[in-house]
């Protein structure tokens, strides 16, 4: 493992720009699976590229360039999700024009949507992660800074209330 001193600041920045250009669109995917909106979703990527270019000094560990980044995303997105949100009226009539469609398909995505926005906002990372990005549970738990049991179990009470929520509806 190699620790990089403060001299070594454009390597670093150039570490995460490599790192950010490479996952953005990953970067985006997460971003929006949790705000459902385009806008909001690359406001928060450009935010988290931002930050991380920003704080690149701060990285310690190259090889951890990945992880650090992706941390950063997930603090944007929460610290997103915490403001008070105003709806355009545009969102609302597509969100009512996808919410009308017969499509059976549809429906069954609208509730799985529906069941993950119901879960609080560090069990749905868990959830995201693991099925949306593929991500091992070791992974996970270095991104989210957690032990691994804590994000194991986790991971199952997140699929408890999913399956509960999903067969209710």
């Amino acid at each position: 493992m190699q620790v990089f001193g403060g001299g070594n600041r454009k390597r670093k920045e150039e570490i995460i720009e490599q790192v950010v250009l490479e996952r953005y669109n990953q970067y985006y995917r997460l971003a929006y699976s949790y705000v459902r909106s385009e806008a909001d979703a690359c406001d928060i990527v450009q935010n988290g590229a931002y930050k991380a270019l920003r704080n690149s000094g701060t990285l310690r560990c190259p090889e951890y360039a990945g992880t650090w980044v992706y941390r950063i995303m997930l603090n944007e997105i929460f610290n997103f999700l915490n403001q008070p949100q105003f709806e355009s009226y545009e969102h609302l009539q597509e969100e009512n024009g996808r919410a009308a469609e017969g499509r059976a398909d549809h429906y069954r995505d609208v509730d799985l949507q529906n069941a993950l926005n119901s879960l609080p906002a560090k069990e749905k990372a868990v959830i995201m992660m693991k099925y949306f990005e593929d991500k091992k549970l070791e992974e996970i738990a270095e991104i989210l800074n957690e032990n691994l049991s804590t994000v194991k179990s986790r991971l199952y009470r997140s699929m408890n209330k999913l399956r509960i929520k999903l067969s209710a509806e």
